[in-house]
C-alpha cells in the first residue's frame, strides 16, 4: 500500500506520515525500486498504534523511545514494559482529571437547566 492509500484509509495526511517516519515515531517503511513507500501490515499496525497513542495524549518523545527500544530487540523488553507502565499511569491520571472536569461541566449545565426551567 502506498502513502496516498494509507493517508486515505487512516485519515492522516501524507505529510504527517512522512514526518512520523522521519523523526522515528514509526519504524522506516520499505520502498519499491522506484523509491515509493510500500506500507506492510506491520507498518499499518505501527501507524494505528501511534495515532491511537497520540490521540490519548502520549508524548512524541515517549513514543520515539518506544520505537527505538523495539528496534533493539528482545533485550529491551523490560525497558519497553516500564515505559508503557509509566505511560499507563500518566494516562490514568489524565483520565481522572478529565472525569473531574466533565463532572463540573455537567453540574454547570444542570444549574443552567434549572435556571431555564424557572
Amino acid at each position: 500500500m502506498n502513502i496516498a492509500q494509507v493517508s486515505k484509509e487512516k485519515n492522516i495526511t501524507t505529510d504527517s506520515l512522512r514526518y512520523y517516519e522521519r523523526i522515528g515515531l514509526i519504524p522506516p517503511v520499505s520502498r519499491t525500486i522506484r523509491g515509493v513507500r510500500d506500507y506492510t501490515k506491520e507498518d499499518l499496525r505501527w501507524v494505528d498504534f501511534v495515532m491511537c497513542m497520540r490521540s490519548a495524549g502520549l508524548s512524541i518523545e515517549s513514543l520515539i523511545e518506544y520505537v527505538r527500544l523495539c528496534g533493539e530487540g528482545s533485550p529491551t523488553v523490560p525497558a519497553r514494559r516500564d515505559l508503557l507502565v509509566d505511560e499507563c499511569d500518566l494516562l490514568e491520571k489524565r483520565i481522572l482529571g478529565l472525569q473531574g472536569a466533565l463532572a463540573q461541566l455537567k453540574e454547570k449545565v444542570d444549574g443552567y437547566e434549572g435556571m431555564l426551567k424557572g
